[in-house]
């Protein structure tokens, strides 16, 4: 989707907030939206909703965000699972953080916004974890399989399959048996969008 490409391209959104405690600069779910609104235009829609998922025996907060233009329709979801306990806050606060940083890291993947260390991961909410050498070995066979479904003009930045996998389902594939049957889904899924990016061409 060109618009999707042309923000991705133009976004700045720098971490301006500053951690007291860990003495590091972050940005917020609100700075990122902030910055994208101004670039959205007339023709392009931004839509931010999540939900309660329960994976195994904790409950996490799927975040999902859709931009749609011209009658394309891309929706990128985050994970962020709740603390069991967290000092001075109640339920409803424990589950709003979530959701806050599930929603700024679906954000990060659908703007390609670099979010190394950021204030929530002080907060006891948890990211998408790091991939086994074993889920490795499966993800790099997917993004093989994708490789032909590319579109014209684009290529495939293998690097995004992993975080991109784990944010729809909630986990990292380990079958090899399976790796057509996941390269289909994430196909269906219409995740091909935010696991490209334009080719660069030589003048």
């Amino acid at each position: 989707m060109k618009k999707l490409h042309e923000i991705q391209q133009e976004l700045v959104c720098l971490k301006k907030r500053t951690n007291d405690f860990g003495h590091y600069k972050y940005r917020s779910c609100e700075d990122i939206l902030n910055a994208v609104k101004p670039l959205l235009g007339e023709e392009a829609d931004l839509l931010l909703f999540d939900e309660l998922v329960l994976i195994g025996d904790r409950y996490y907060v799927k975040a999902t965000v859709k931009f749609s233009c011209d009658g394309e329709i891309i929706e990128v979801s985050a994970f962020a699972r709740e603390p069991l306990v967290k000092k001075g806050m109640d339920e409803p606060q424990i589950t709003g953080t979530a959701s806050s940083y599930a929603r700024k890291y679906a954000l990060n993947g659908m703007f390609l916004i670099d979010d190394a260390k950021d204030a929530d991961d002080s907060k006891g909410i948890n990211g998408p974890p790091k991939p086994t050498k074993e889920a490795l070995e499966v993800i790099k066979l997917v993004a093989e399989k994708l490789i032909d479904s590319v579109p014209d003009g684009f290529i495939l930045d293998e690097s995004k399959v992993g975080p991109v996998l784990y944010a729809l389902s909630g986990k990292y594939p380990t079958e090899k048996a399976k790796v057509g049957t996941i390269a289909a889904w994430l196909i269906a899924e219409k995740a091909m969008n935010s696991l490209c990016k334009e080719r660069e061409t030589q003048i």
